[in-house]
């Protein structure tokens, strides 16, 4: 095993890092003819403060490891590749994240199949290592198998000059097993379109931020749909949700970077009441009940201070999402934050106050610092 230094090699690595989602090129094994393999090592790791949340009631104080991810990708030949990537989560054990072979059909025309992200919002693209705020939103609420994944097919590329971004997929979906609503097996379709009005953003996963490196608008409709998505045999209703969000990213003159996003969200459950996602029938279904009609959207500001202090820059940010469900109260979350910006998504460390209030209604609040590396 070699660390490369061929220059094509890696040109060839840096895009299809920009597909498969990675910041930076870990370990380069070179392989014959144009073949290769990476590996790259990213961690995230937390201090927590919650209110009443320790066993006792009182105020929790824990240690976490949050995510470690082992990610792997490389070709075969120039068109023909795949990834394989791992995460262990808080004290879970390690589980298969991503498992894909893809394909490059011809320019703008990829073709993959396995585990994957299925297209969704901007947030669920960019997962929590590419978020400007620590924590994941609580408005995104696309179902999933784990962490975002679920095993299916997917056609995608970017045309236009990059500009635009589409993606069209079939998925295994919510509830497949005896007693609920999907006993027939029926797949879930998702579908996103994304176009970028300034800098084009290549590849078919996301980011919240390039921390200026690029000037970025770009907006993105997502849609998901399965027949007898939600609730039992007895009582099955169809599953339906979309949203719109969009990225707004510039460098002022003076070298500061302002980031702007939102997105607004909408579900549907037929009129169905889903099962719960602890319901018996859920026992060993990955992608089991919980879905909620109602909606929901969300607002993120962040700039990013020029003025570099020691090994990084800081960049304050502010976040408001809002759940309102169809039935009962809604939910909403503020976050308001501080990140230490050492290497873009690569290095960073977060420390993040969150006010909350369930739909009981219900108020809590949080303190997290947060450290994130990716090699």
């Amino acid at each position: 095993m070699k660390k490369s230094s061929n220059t094509p090699r890696l040109a060839a690595l840096a895009a299809a890092l920009a597909t498969c989602g990675a910041a930076q090129a870990g370990v380069t094994v070179a392989g014959p003819g144009e073949s290769y393999l990476t590996l790259s090592l990213w961690a995230r790791s937390s201090f927590s403060s919650v209110e009443n949340a320790a066993p006792d009631g009182s105020r929790s104080s824990d240690f976490s490891i949050d995510s470690v991810r082992i990610i792997t990708s490389g070709k075969i030949t120039k068109n023909i590749g795949g990834m394989i990537n791992f995460e262990r989560q808080s004290d879970e054990s390690m589980r298969i994240l991503d498992a894909v072979a893809q394909f490059e059909l011809t320019e703008g025309v990829n073709f993959w199949f396995g585990r994957m992200l299925p297209p969704t919002d901007r947030a669920n693209m960019a997962g929590p290592y590419f978020a400007n705020v620590w924590e994941y939103p609580m408005v995104s609420q696309y179902p999933n198998a784990f962490t975002g994944r679920d095993d299916g097919a997917l056609l995608w590329g970017n045309v236009l000059g990059g500009k635009l971004l589409y993606s069209f997929g079939a998925f295994q979906g919510k509830n497949r097993g005896a007693g609920l609503s999907n006993d027939g097996d029926t797949p879930l379709y998702a579908t996103r379109i994304a176009y970028s009005f300034l800098d084009p953003e290549l590849g078919y996963y996301g980011t919240n931020s390039y921390f200026g490196a690029k000037d970025i608008f770009t907006v993105g409709f997502a849609y998901q749909m399965q027949k007898d998505g939600v609730g039992t045999a007895l009582a099955k209703g169809d599953y339906k949700a979309w949203n719109i969000d969009a990225l707004f990213e510039t460098k002022l003159a003076g070298g500061g970077v302002v980031t702007l996003e939102g997105a607004y969200y909408d579900y549907d459950t037929d009129g169905v009441v889903d099962v719960a996602g602890g319901n018996i029938l859920c026992t060993n279904i990955n992608n089991c009940g919980g879905a909620t009609a109602g909606d929901a959207y969300l607002l993120t500001a962040a700039y990013l201070i020029p003025t570099k202090i020691g090994i990084g820059q800081f960049q304050p940010y502010v976040r408001y999402q809002e759940f309102s469900p169809d039935a009962g109260g809604k939910a909403d979350q503020w976050d308001l934050g501080l990140t230490y910006v050492m290497a873009g998504h690569n290095a960073r460390i977060t420390g993040v106050y969150s006010d909350m209030e369930s739909a009981a209604g219900v108020k809590t609040d949080k303190f997290i610092l947060g450290v994130q590396l990716m090699y």
